[in-house]
């Protein structure tokens, strides 16, 4: 069964960046979430989701 949620280190791993600085775009997105009235998870973001922003900031450059 495929994972839903990526936890801080597997962020900073796809994005080649410190885990405080995984930390701080999981909470950023999570904010978004919520403002949205989805559940989620302190620590960890919706893996569909977070593709979907960074491949969309990546099609934006």
């Amino acid at each position: 069964m495929e994972k839903l949620f990526l936890t801080s280190n597997e962020v900073a791993d796809l994005l080649n960046i410190s885990q405080q600085q995984a930390y701080k775009i999981i909470r950023d997105m999570n904010k978004q979430l919520a403002e949205h009235g989805f559940l989620i998870l302190r620590g960890r973001i919706n893996k569909k989701y977070f593709m979907e922003q960074i491949y969309k900031s990546k099609e934006g450059e």
